[in-house]
């Protein structure tokens, strides 16, 4: 997982995710408790401030009758508050919604003290990554990572090349359809890459020398309102420009690491998550070696519930 192919666009600038237009046409859906859900997303995006009506409408992409209607029921029912300046923000209603909810989640509060050890650890920013679907969630920051979009609850899509510690323990069928979907130029390499993260326990992820201000670029205009062909080409550019993985003679004295990434398995094997430690600096390969070590040891103490402590 790299913290540099996600939009480089500042956070309020970003918009906000359309998941429904994926599944235009199907007859199942609900416009009007999408518009909810656009309307509670951007504040809970926001939680410690409170935004315009206009800045509402803008970023969650309504009409303003629309957002004034949602906001108004909204309020009502103590879901958001609006202050005297007329600006909205998240209600104790919502947050007592989303505290309830929490014990649905058990992972990320298993995970956090240890995550906590770890950076103080190591002496870098850690994250953990949840599997959702066909995506990768932020659920927990420790630290302050160097990448702007490393956030809780920023989503990244399963495709290669990155995300890579999710695929390497998975079913060769699974494998064999994620890397169809790879650029051909780099499926024989990531096949290896994967063989060598099984056996090494962890991805890692650096960069072409110099290519991070263009990669950046590059990955914002991607997740910009483009055509289907022309994110297609700009991913391809992208991959160009990351070099995946290390593989085991190409360790040097001193090696560019920006991500490593251990998985957590669940009891079945699958990886339902991953512990990412996030140096984005140059490492021995000794150094290397020390962080993947620590960074395996607690994603296993996660999924085992710290049962192997002591």
């Amino acid at each position: 997982m790299t913290p540099t192919i996600g939009p480089a666009v500042d956070a309020g600038q970003e918009a906000i995710p359309d998941p429904a237009r994926a599944a235009e046409g199907s007859g199942a859906l609900s416009p009007p408790t999408h518009r909810v859900v656009r309307v509670l997303e951007l504040l809970s995006r926001y939680a410690s401030e409170r935004l315009s009506l206009a800045r509402i409408v803008r970023e969650a992409g309504l009409s303003r009758a629309t957002a004034h209607a949602v906001l108004a029921q909204l309020t009502a029912d103590g879901w958001t508050v609006r202050d005297d300046d007329g600006c909205y923000g998240i209600g104790l209603r919502l947050l007592t919604v989303a505290r309830r909810a929490e014990s649905a989640f058990p992972l990320r509060r298993t995970a956090l003290p240890h995550l906590r050890a770890l950076s103080e650890q190591v002496g870098v920013p850690v994250f953990l990554a949840e599997r959702d679907g066909e995506n990768i969630v932020v659920t927990e920051v420790v630290g302050n990572p160097s990448a702007g979009w490393i956030r809780q609850g920023r989503r990244l899509p399963l495709a290669p090349p990155v995300c890579r510690e999710f695929i390497a323990w998975a079913p060769e069928s699974a494998r064999t359809a994620w890397l169809a979907t790879a650029d051909p130029a780099h499926r024989d390499r990531l096949a290896g890459v994967l063989t060598e993260i099984r056996a090494r326990g962890y991805s890692v992820e650096r960069l072409v020398d110099d290519s991070t201000p263009m990669l950046e670029a590059l990955a914002g205009l991607r997740d910009s309102p483009i055509t289907a062909a022309l994110r297609a080409q700009l991913g391809s550019v992208i991959t160009d420009l990351i070099t995946i993985d290390y593989l085991p003679d190409e360790l040097g004295a001193e090696n560019a690491v920006v991500t490593l990434a251990a998985p957590i398995r669940d009891r079945g094997g699958a990886v339902v998550a991953a512990v990412v430690s996030c140096p984005d600096s140059r490492l021995t390969k000794q150094e290397l070696n020390d962080l993947g070590a620590a960074t395996s040891a607690t994603a296993d103490r996660i999924a085992t519930g710290g049962e192997d402590e002591g």
